[in-house]
């Protein structure tokens, strides 16, 4: 399959020969694909990558097995001279256009930092925990990440404040508090994002911030997280389909919002099902939180579905968890279920009817004044 910059290449030619622009145009066009084009890495540069990878970590590994036998400042002197090769070399690399291979250098003095503190806290016997550890990691690594502009990095820092909410909040640590530190730690790196360019990051904090809350309802009251969340979602995914060129040009998520917005609207009403799940018999609650789940799948599959095959993807799996917990919570009455099913069969076959209406008398209009 050909490339975007492939096809818009192929599309300005046509262009060119139909009359549409001109040949300065052309080329002014072409000249803007060119700039902005992603550079595609080679397997040779992925092997490289690998490669480099691998060697530090058979460097880390060797240190770590005869770490005894080592002298104690040799010890910390090799583990600096591995994280000062990494981050030098992979800068002299980048700057030779060699930015896989420098990228992936850059990876490894990170690796080797966080191998540092642990050995060398080790070895002095430093006070802390693992938790502080990994807060500590990770701040030198988005620091890196500052100073060399690394999206990498950047990824890397996420993934690692990620490592320390998991581990916090499933008590690996043995916790007295919630890791509402996780907050600014994501706030700090969405901002670094933005000058390191790396939207992957943001996405990864994005769905970061949705899993905390996650965390946070099973820790606290669910609903008073669950109810904000769906709420927020929906406004947001409104935000980014009403106004979507404002909204990408602040956050810059390539317009995958709606996306973060679907998943954060259908995690909140999972967290309601749940809490709802057991007062089904005799309340409506759980019924009226499916019936919202479901409009919210239809809804935005109509108003963002088109331009998202992973908006729709996402839609489709929720539309099918929706069914799934449906049948189970209700299973105990086979009549009610099937009533439920009935009902919503029929809401959305009139939404159907009404969108196909509507779509049809919208799209009347210009092909009567494409014939005029």
């Amino acid at each position: 399959m050909a490339s975007y910059s492939s096809r818009v290449r192929a599309d300005i030619a046509r262009w060119v020969e139909a009359g549409l622009i001109d040949a300065p145009t052309a080329g002014a066009l072409t000249r803007d694909v060119e700039a902005n084009e992603r550079k595609s890495l080679s397997f040779g540069s992925i092997l490289a990558m690998m490669a480099a990878l691998l060697l530090g970590a058979a460097i880390l590994i060797f240190v770590a097995a005869n770490w005894e036998a080592i002298p104690r400042l040799a010890r910390v002197a090799a583990l600096f001279a591995i994280i000062l090769a990494g981050y030098v070399g992979g800068a002299v690399l980048k700057t030779r256009d060699h930015a896989a291979i420098g990228e992936a250098l850059w990876i490894v003095a990170a690796a080797a930092f966080g191998g540092s503190i642990a050995l060398i806290g080790q070895m002095y016997h430093l006070s802390g925990d693992e938790a502080s550890a990994l807060v500590t990691w990770g701040a030198g690594t988005a620091m890196a990440a500052v100073a060399l502009r690394s999206n990498p990095l950047t990824v890397a820092a996420v993934g690692i404040a990620d490592a320390w909410l998991f581990l916090k909040g499933f008590d690996y640590f043995r916790r007295a508090e919630f890791p509402h530190f996780f907050v600014v730690m994501a706030l700090v790196l969405f901002a670094i994002s933005f000058w390191t360019r790396s939207q992957a990051a943001r996405h990864l904090i994005i769905l970061s911030v949705i899993f905390y809350l996650v965390l946070l309802a099973m820790d606290h009251d669910t609903l008073q997280v669950a109810v904000p969340l769906v709420i927020v979602s929906a406004l947001l995914f409104a935000a980014a389909i009403f106004a979507a060129g404002p909204v990408d040009r602040i956050l810059r998520l390539g317009g995958r919002l709606p996306l973060h917005a679907l998943i954060g609207f259908l995690t909140g009403l999972a967290l309601i099902q749940f809490q709802l799940a057991d007062e089904a018999s005799y309340s409506s609650g759980f019924a009226i939180a499916s019936a919202i789940a479901l409009a919210g799948i239809v809804a935005a599959i109509v108003l963002g579905g088109r331009e998202s095959r992973g908006l729709r993807w996402v839609a489709y799996a929720g539309f099918a968890f929706e069914l799934a917990i449906i049948y189970v919570v209700m299973l105990q009455s086979m009549l009610d279920t099937a009533g439920f099913f009935l009902a919503a069969a029929v809401l959305l076959g009139v939404l159907a009817l009404v969108i196909i209406r509507i779509e049809k008398r919208m799209k009347a209009p210009s092909l009567e004044g494409a014939t005029a």
